[in-house]
């Protein structure tokens, strides 16, 4: 095995360690829509941080994954700012042109399931706060300090923190 082999088998290494990360974005982003869509207020920051985390070794995974396109981009004379497109176009044998090729295609295919679902759960985030600050001017709670009309009602006995007799 030449050297390129070693890279091209630590890029398709990487690349398949980005599909598993893309894949456990996926689960993530459908819990968050599960949580979502049940009202479970409770857990969407924690979902949100744990969809976080994943994009944070996302983004970790992309730089090694750079270095290497980068140094068999050059081993295979394809431009130094290659695509895995490229690499794939520049690939020395049929073998290693399939095993690009279809990690291409799964990469793809996941990055699309994973913009539908955030795009989803965005418009439930949306519909969420809606819902929630509707709710709240519905409930017409007076603070002690202003009534539900918006006057002030400083001068009167009531309660000072909030009215709980809804």
């Amino acid at each position: 095995m030449g050297i390129g082999h070693m890279g091209a088998n630590e890029l398709s290494m990487r690349l398949w360690r980005e599909r598993e990360l893309l894949e456990s974005l996926l689960f993530k982003l459908e819990e968050q829509e599960l949580i979502l869509a049940a009202g479970r207020s409770r857990w969407v920051q924690r979902a949100a941080d744990e969809v976080e985390e994943v994009l944070g070794r996302m983004r970790h995974a992309g730089l090694g994954r750079a270095i290497e396109v980068t140094s068999i981009a050059e081993e295979w004379g394809a431009p130094a700012d290659a695509t895995l497109r490229d690499l794939i176009a520049h690939a020395p044998t049929d073998a290693w042109r399939e095993v690009f090729d279809e990690h291409l295609r799964a990469l793809t295919a996941l990055a699309a399931e994973v913009a539908e679902r955030r795009d989803a759960n965005t418009l439930h985030l949306r519909a969420a706060l809606r819902a929630t600050q509707e709710a709240i001017a519905g409930l017409g709670v007076q603070t002690g300090e202003y009534g539900a009309d918006g006057a002030s009602t400083k001068g009167d006995a009531g309660p000072r923190i909030l009215d709980t007799a809804l």
